[in-house]
């Protein structure tokens, strides 16, 4: 028994694979491009282990998966591999269509050409499931219900438009040729092993750095934040006992305006590392707002909860405070991934807007 990830040695991709292996000690072909986001440190651990299989390789190589599934035949695949940084996709939205869009449309056509040739129990057990984000509803005002599983999608930005498109793609592959598919929509994830150019790890490094942290707009923006590792196990459970062809919104149940979550940090950081030069509010700094920046997302999660048993374990005061302390703890982990192109994309993105 093996699964395929795409994806797998991103953010979320690294921690379920390091997740999956650990709870359910069933092998994994994890295939990852390897782009800014793709770090293989995260997974050193699994270094030797027979049960990780890493192949460096893009998902809109068609030639590629095919041959990974006539080779491990994986009994589902679990699809992460996206272009994932709103900022990016302003800058360079052409990429995010070509990843999000054509690699899935590849993937969804390379697993139904498998899925096709099963018989039996290993035809009616395989499962795609898609990884998408509360991004493709588009944006809450102050008052509105969260997002549930029936929203209207209106994404807002070419990240989220390039993922909308991903999530029709899955939901038309099941409804015209039958392929056994569910998809996730997930609140912002963040812990262990996340790129700092969100805002969680990167307001740290740069609080660390004695940097400005740069809060967009008035820092009003609310989002639902959800521990990584908690995602990974709604991951499990969907696959374990979700329904086919339907979906099922994760989120944390922790509503939370950014300048509150930069808050957090500085206090946390102010107890656990505290700077010689004083509180780490000193470095707030309030910058131009993105385009078309969303005002609020909220994830109503009831229906895995209530259909599938899942709920998640860690609170956000918890979380936070894991997610501070292992960076505290991995810093070697955080200056490796600051490379150069790393700062360079800091500066384009920053060093252009006018301070509030």
């Amino acid at each position: 028994m093996t699964i395929l990830v795409t994806g797998g040695a991103g953010f979320i991709g690294g921690n379920f694979v390091l997740d999956w292996i650990a709870t359910t000690g069933e092998p994994v072909v994890n295939l990852d491009k390897l782009t800014y986001a793709g770090n293989l440190e995260t997974l050193k651990s699994l270094d030797g282990d027979a049960r990780h299989t890493f192949v460096q390789g893009d998902i809109c190589d068609r030639a590629l998966i095919d041959s990974l599934f006539a080779t491990h035949k994986p009994r589902a695949i679990v699809h992460f591999a996206a272009e994932s940084h709103v900022d990016r996709s302003i800058h360079g939205p052409g990429e995010f269509v070509r990843t999000n869009v054509e690699g899935t449309f590849t993937l969804l056509e390379a697993a139904r050409a498998y899925w096709n040739g099963l018989e039996g129990e290993a035809k009616s057990g395989f499962r795609f499931h898609h990884v998408s984000t509360d991004e493709v509803y588009g944006s809450l005002g102050p008052n509105d219900p969260p997002f549930t599983e029936t929203n209207t999608y209106e994404p807002n930005s070419p990240y989220s438009a390039s993922k909308a498109a991903s999530d029709h793609l899955v939901r038309a592959w099941h409804h015209t040729y039958g392929l056994p598919v569910t998809t996730s929509n997930c609140s912002n994830n963040y812990g262990p092993y996340h790129f700092p150019e969100k805002l969680i790890p990167l307001m740290i490094a740069n609080a660390l750095a004695g940097k400005p942290l740069p809060i967009y707009g008035d820092g009003q923006q609310i989002r639902d934040w959800l521990y990584v590792t908690d995602h990974c196990s709604a991951i499990r459970t969907i696959l374990a006992k979700g329904k086919v062809g339907e979906v099922y919104n994760v989120g944390g149940w922790n509503e939370k305006p950014n300048i509150d979550i930069v808050k957090t940090i500085i206090a946390l950081l102010d107890e656990l590392k505290p700077s010689p030069e004083g509180s780490y509010a000193r470095l707030i700094t309030y910058v131009t707002d993105r385009p078309g920046h969303d005002r609020r997302y909220a994830i109503d999660a009831r229906k895995i909860e209530r259909e599938l048993g899942w709920k998640p374990a860690e609170t956000f005061e918890t979380g936070i405070r894991k997610t501070v302390q292992w960076y505290l703890d991995n810093q070697p982990w955080v200056q490796n991934v600051l490379s150069g192109a790393y700062r360079d994309w800091v500066a384009k993105n920053y060093g252009d807007r006018v301070v509030a």
